[in-house]
């Protein structure tokens, strides 16, 4: 009777683990393909630079958020997808005067900036789990990542153009710093506002 018992109980469960492993894998897949669309939309507000041809653009700081916003696994994905998206050819990335896109785009003077996001979302992410999660930590992590999307596309950059190292700091880093701290501001503000939420409502 108490085998009986134990097989009766355990079959609802055995059947529900189907339904759930799928309703996690389409929430996995929703949360990944709002994430790029964010990256993509963020694409859209550039301003180009007569001196370099790497633009000014809100694209980071969604990266930025979304590896505060994301577990590391999803952040990386979400990123992953946006480059992705964008080399099959959607006009995913920051329109350029050539109207170079997909694979050409992501191998251009400003693909060492793009293919640093997963790795930089995927950082951002273990290091704001690791900590309090206040705002000073966010900012911390955001930096963190903002760095390496600045160290990639600086490095890109000099291999692909050679140029000195004087003149890759002036065209790939400096013109961007203090736009690039603002929107580690924002991106830090926003995600510790997310969090004080998520605990009040817990």
């Amino acid at each position: 009777m108490n085998k009986e018992l134990s097989m009766t109980t355990a079959t609802p469960e055995i059947a529900t683990m189907p339904h759930a492993r799928g309703a996690s894998i389409l929430r996995f897949a929703g949360i990944v393909l709002a994430g790029s669309a964010l990256v993509a939309i963020s694409s859209r507000i550039a301003l180009p630079l007569y001196f370099t041809p790497v633009p000014l653009t809100l694209q980071p700081f969604a990266a930025l958020l979304l590896g505060l916003l994301l577990t590391p696994r999803m952040a990386a994905a979400t990123l992953a997808a946006y480059l992705a998206e964008g080399a099959m050819g959607l006009p995913v990335f920051v329109p350029t005067a050539l109207g170079i896109s997909g694979v050409g785009h992501l191998l251009g003077p400003t693909g060492g900036y793009l293919m640093a996001y997963p790795v930089a979302a995927w950082l951002i992410s273990i290091v704001w789990s690791r900590t309090n999660r206040g705002f000073a930590t966010a900012a911390l992590g955001a930096a963190t990542g903002d760095i390496v999307i600045l160290g990639f596309g600086a490095l890109w950059l000099a291999v692909s153009t050679h140029a000195s190292v004087l003149t890759i700091l002036m065209m790939a880093v400096v013109p961007f710093l203090p736009g690039e701290v603002l929107k580690i501001a924002a991106a830090a503000g926003m995600a510790a506002g997310f969090e004080r939420l998520r605990k009040r409502a817990v």
